[in-house]
C-alpha cells in the first residue's frame, strides 16, 4: 500500500523544474511565443524570471496587447534586459499600427542587427500600410533567416548577407526589379526563396540568379525568369496568358504549380493561354515529382489531331487536382507517366 502511494507521488514530481536555466530557455521556452513564456513565470519561483533568459522575442502587437504603447513597452524592456544584444537571436514582430509601428520598427531592428541575430521576421498587418525595411537589414552579416511582409524595398546600392538561406517576401513593394534582383543577389548562400503577391507595379521581368538555390515558390503576375543550377524544387502560380516562370537552366526535381484563370469556353484568350500551359510543361516534362492544379485538363490533353501528347517521361508521383466533368481525362493522363509509382488525386466539386 505504501510502495503504491510513494509510486504515485512520483509521478507527479516536477522534473522540468530542475534542468538547467540554459536548457529550459534554449529549447523549450524558445519553441513558444513570448507572451506564453511571460506567463509561465507564475509556475513557481524558479520560472519567475526565465522568461527574460529567452534570446527570443515573438510578438503580435495586436493579439497580445490591448494598447499599441503597451507593446512598444515591452519591446523596449526586453531590449533593455539584454544589454548584451550579441544574445538574442531571433525576433519576431506582427505590427498592426499604421504609424508608431513604423517610427519604432527603425530604432529596434538597428539594436539587435548589431547583435548575432538569425532569424528576422518583421510583418504589417492588412490595415497598416508599409513600412521600410530599415538600412541595417541589408548588411546584417549573422542573419539565416529573413521573413518580411507589407514593407517596402529600399534603394540601397549595397547589400550583403553572406548567411542568409532563407528569404520570404509576401506584398513587398520595390520601386524596380533591379532592387530586387539586388537583393537576392546579395544572398550569396541563399537555399529557399518565397516571393508572393508583391505591390511592384514597375516590375516587369524579375531575373533570378543564384548558385546556390534550392527550392523557390513565386506566385507574381510579372515575368521571372530562373537560373539555378541546384534547383530542386519549384512551387508557382501561373497567370493570365503568358509564362511567369521560365526554368533557363537544369530542371528541378520536384514541381508545384497552379494553373489560375477562366475555364469560360469563351474568353478570347482560351487558345494562348492552353498553348501557354503547354509549353510550361513541356518544359517541365522531366521532372520526378509533379503537383498541379488546373480548371481543365483538355488545357493540357486536347483531342489528337490538336497536336501530340504531354509525357512525364520520368514522373514517380502525382498529386493531381481534378474537376468532376474532367474524369474522364484520367486515363490519358496516367498513359503519359509511364514510371509513375504514386497518385493523390484530389477531387474538386467546383
Amino acid at each position: 500500500m505504501l510502495g503504491g502511494i510513494l509510486k504515485k507521488t512520483r509521478s507527479y514530481e516536477d522534473r522540468i523544474s530542475h534542468l538547467p536555466d540554459h536548457l529550459i530557455t534554449c529549447h523549450i521556452l524558445t519553441r513558444i511565443t513570448t507572451w506564453d513564456a511571460v506567463r509561465t513565470s507564475v509556475l513557481s519561483t524558479r520560472w519567475r524570471n526565465l522568461w527574460q533568459l529567452v534570446p527570443s522575442l515573438d510578438l503580435d502587437s495586436g493579439r497580445h496587447f490591448w494598447l499599441f504603447s503597451d507593446f512598444v513597452s515591452f519591446v523596449g524592456r526586453f531590449l533593455d534586459l539584454h544589454k548584451d544584444h550579441s544574445l538574442i537571436q531571433k525576433l519576431c514582430l506582427t505590427i498592426h499600427d499604421r504609424y508608431a509601428g513604423k517610427s519604432y520598427l527603425t530604432s529596434w531592428i538597428d539594436v539587435v542587427t548589431r547583435g548575432r541575430i538569425q532569424h528576422l521576421d518583421i510583418s504589417f498587418i492588412k490595415d497598416s500600410g508599409f513600412g521600410d525595411i530599415p538600412m541595417s537589414v541589408y548588411t546584417c552579416g549573422t542573419l539565416v533567416h529573413l521573413r518580411l511582409c507589407r514593407l517596402n524595398l529600399v534603394n540601397v546600392e549595397f547589400v550583403s548577407l553572406p548567411c542568409l538561406k532563407i528569404l520570404y517576401l509576401k506584398y513587398i513593394h520595390s520601386p524596380s526589379e533591379a532592387i530586387l534582383e539586388r537583393l537576392i543577389s546579395g544572398c550569396p548562400v541563399l537555399e529557399d526563396l518565397t516571393l508572393t503577391d508583391s505591390s511592384s507595379e514597375n516590375v516587369k521581368v524579375l531575373q533570378v540568379r543564384s548558385k546556390t538555390l534550392k527550392r523557390i515558390h513565386i506566385n507574381e503576375i510579372f515575368h521571372v525568369v530562373i537560373d539555378a543550377p541546384l534547383l530542386q524544387c519549384l512551387k508557382t502560380v501561373f497567370h493570365r496568358t503568358k509564362k511567369d516562370t521560365v526554368i533557363n537552366s537544369s530542371f528541378p526535381a520536384k514541381v508545384d504549380i497552379s494553373f489560375g484563370g477562366s475555364n469560360d469556353t469563351l474568353d478570347p484568350n482560351r487558345v494562348s493561354r492552353r498553348k501557354a500551359i503547354r509549353d510550361i510543361l513541356t518544359d517541365i516534362s522531366r521532372v520526378r515529382e509533379l503537383a498541379i492544379k488546373l480548371h481543365s485538363w483538355k488545357d493540357i490533353f486536347p483531342r489528337l489531331e490538336s497536336g501530340p501528347l504531354l509525357h512525364f517521361s520520368y514522373l514517380s508521383r502525382l498529386t493531381a487536382t481534378f474537376c468532376n466533368y474532367d474524369l474522364r481525362m484520367l486515363q490519358t493522363l496516367l498513359k503519359s507517366c509511364p514510371k509513375l509509382e504514386s497518385l493523390n488525386l484530389v477531387m474538386n466539386s467546383s
